[in-house]
């Protein structure tokens, strides 16, 4: 498969055939390219039925810059195949990029084509790339779907090795979660490629083609559910392990040996993540293959999703110490500053430092000046509590002598001033969504340098695109101590709650803290009713502002400080 410059620019082509650019010298005499579906590709096109029952008519001889609907203009063709073709658009209303599938309204998966988009657009989950629009007009079908381009294909994740145990956990998790809420709605993929799963710059993987892409080539399975299901097998297989588990070549991924069988990841490569090898092995599992503890396979998305949640987490690898550079001390801190050079070594004469008179230098002076000073403030204080202690005792009349005291009349009993609590470490908190929010930079959040961020993922709501109910930063304070107050800065108006727990663990589930204050605003001071003790405080953020970056809704944290 030729490689493009981005994810996005080969969105239509997630199918494992050439695009148009790969195939120019194979194109016919319309400019349709010829259809080449790769064998062998995955398990399910063995599971699955192309319809070519009906003759296919050529794609639409459309070019660049035509426009349909007065809003959506054509600027590159991307893939033209099987009547079909997809191209990259720019929407000239909402002034963004889009992707467009176009078709004849007499091709014979028009009606299935529409349908499939209608009912893809009406799901409306955020892990999937969105139908914006799908219509019927001019003798054409087209469906416009959103173009992601800082989101980077499977396909060139795998080109460049084995994905981390860690990105792999994350892959199947979250897939296997989208595809079984698709499933609940009635809606099946059964092109579930490396070329239809894309991760964004925030580490979210997005599903491209739902319902579409089968729709499109005239896909359809007997068994949707194990469909898609061993998908999500071949996917975290190939993740783990840089090959396609089967004979065959496919995606850019070498298959596996002949007359092996299916073997367990972690027979294939080295050094392979156990649980991750068995459960690929359990979504895989067919004609007898199963994981190497024998249990039961994995036959919808969501037994995947709960065999995945019953899995203890995959954390990030740590990262890499860099050892600062070794200190040099500069000629001016060796004292050679300003010097003259150095006379030839054959003329050697004894240096003889004569030291400057005592205190004549400034330094001398401001010291004496500060010496005078305290003197005089000690003899001032000494002769008021003689003065004092004489009227003491010359006081015949026994009545008390008044004394000072503070506001509350009480001088042994007032409040001692806030202390700060030290933070001794920090972890981002997602048990509701994939279990990740941006670890490798928890630290930014309380260095004490504004400027420096934590931030969450981006949501397409305020509400985490309604997935969950928050996420959070969880600080560790070393061991059990009065809090009596956290300052918490954020870039945007976000509202966050306080949540406090004086366990020796950090607890699974929010439930497990304790709410203890809440706010909103840039700056927000969360001040319990009286103070807690605790050793672990979850910052824990409910509502997002709006990112200028991208458009998204997503949590920054600059700086976090905790008070006794």
């Amino acid at each position: 498969m030729a490689e493009r410059s981005t994810a996005a620019v080969d969105v239509a082509d997630n199918s494992g055939d050439e695009p148009l650019t790969a195939k120019a010298d194979a194109a016919t005499t319309d400019g349709t390219a010829q259809t080449q579906d790769e064998e062998g590709a995955s398990s399910q096109d063995d599971a699955a039925v192309r319809d070519s029952s009906d003759a296919v008519p050529a794609s639409p001889d459309l070019h660049s810059g035509h426009k349909l609907a007065r809003r959506y203009r054509l600027e590159e063709c991307i893939t033209r195949l099987d009547g079909f073709s997809s191209w990259r658009a720019v929407d000239e209303k909402l002034r963004r990029a889009v992707g467009v599938h176009l078709l004849p309204a007499d091709h014979p998966r028009a009606r299935s084509v529409l349908a499939a988009a209608r009912s893809s657009a009406l799901l409306g989950d955020p892990r999937f790339v969105q139908v914006l629009d799908a219509v019927e007009e001019d003798d054409l079908v087209y469906v416009v779907h959103e173009w992601l381009p800082d989101a980077t294909e499977l396909t060139a994740l795998l080109a460049a090795g084995p994905l981390e145990a860690h990105d792999a956990y994350q892959l199947v998790s979250q897939i296997s979660q989208a595809m079984a809420a698709a499933h609940r709605e009635g809606l099946a993929h059964l092109r579930l490629t490396p070329g239809a799963v894309l991760r964004s710059s925030t580490g979210q993987y997005r599903i491209r083609g739902l319902a579409v892409n089968a729709a499109l080539r005239g896909i359809t399975a007997d068994q949707p559910l194990r469909t898609d299901t061993e998908a999500i097998g071949a996917l975290l297989y190939a993740a783990l392990t840089r090959r396609w588990p089967y004979e065959s070549d496919a995606y850019g991924l070498s298959g596996l040996p002949k007359d092996l069988g299916l073997i367990p990841a972690d027979q294939v490569r080295a050094g392979v993540h156990r649980g991750l090898s068995e459960l690929a092995m359990r979504a895989l599992a067919n004609d007898g293959a199963t994981a190497s503890r024998q249990e039961q396979p994995c036959t919808t998305p969501d037994e995947l999703a709960k065999a995945v949640a019953a899995m203890p987490r995959v954390l990030p690898p740590e990262p890499a110490f860099t050892a600062p550079p070794e200190y040099q001390r500069t000629t001016y801190q060796q004292g050679t500053y300003g010097r003259p050079s150095a006379r030839p070594a054959s003329v050697t004469q004894p240096v003889i430092t004569v030291p400057p008179p005592p205190l004549q230098s400034r330094t001398g002076k401001a010291l004496k000046w500060a010496v005078s000073a305290l003197l005089i403030a000690a003899l001032g204080l000494g002769s008021w509590q003689l003065a004092e202690t004489v009227l003491d005792q010359g006081n015949d009349s026994g009545e008390p002598v008044p004394t000072r005291t503070t506001e509350d009349g009480d001088d042994n009993n007032a409040a001692e001033p806030s202390k700060p609590v030290t933070i001794v470490g920090a972890e981002d908190y997602d048990p509701l969504g994939d279990g990740s929010e941006k670890p490798a930079s928890t630290a930014n959040a309380y260095d004490g340098d504004p400027s420096s961020v934590w931030n969450t993922d981006g949501y397409y709501t305020a509400a985490f695109g309604n997935l969950k109910e928050g996420v959070g930063i969880v600080l560790d304070l070393g061991k059990v101590q009065e809090v009596g107050n956290v300052d918490v800065s954020f870039l945007g108006n976000t509202s966050v709650e306080l949540r406090t727990t004086d366990g020796s663990s950090i607890p699974q589930a929010p439930g497990g803290f304790t709410s203890v204050a809440q706010g909103s605003g840039t700056k927000v001071s969360l001040k319990p009713d009286k103070p807690v003790r605790a050793r672990y405080v979850l910052v824990w953020l409910t509502k997002l502002p709006l990112s200028n970056d991208d458009g998204r809704y997503r949590g920054k944290v600059a700086d976090i400080k905790i008070t006794s």
